[in-house]
């Protein structure tokens, strides 16, 4: 099982930029654009739950459990 961060399909339902949501959040830009983009190896829970207030939606909208996919 891998975790994937959704972060950017939350921002396209709610229609908020990254720039917007670093802005609301206080967290920097880039960080944001990693997690966008999956990248994130450190996803600390204190911004996890500013990002979960800002954008009113739960952990589970944000990272998502899946299976690995197998060749």
């Amino acid at each position: 099982m891998i975790v994937r961060i959704a972060l950017q399909d939350v921002l396209d339902k709610k229609k908020i930029s990254q720039h917007q949501l670093a802005k609301l959040t206080d967290i920097p830009q880039p960080a944001i654009n990693l997690m966008c983009k999956n990248k994130s190896v450190r996803f600390p829970l204190d911004r996890l739950a500013r990002i979960c207030e800002v954008l009113e939606c739960q952990i589970s909208d944000i990272l998502i459990l899946e299976k690995e996919p197998t060749d």
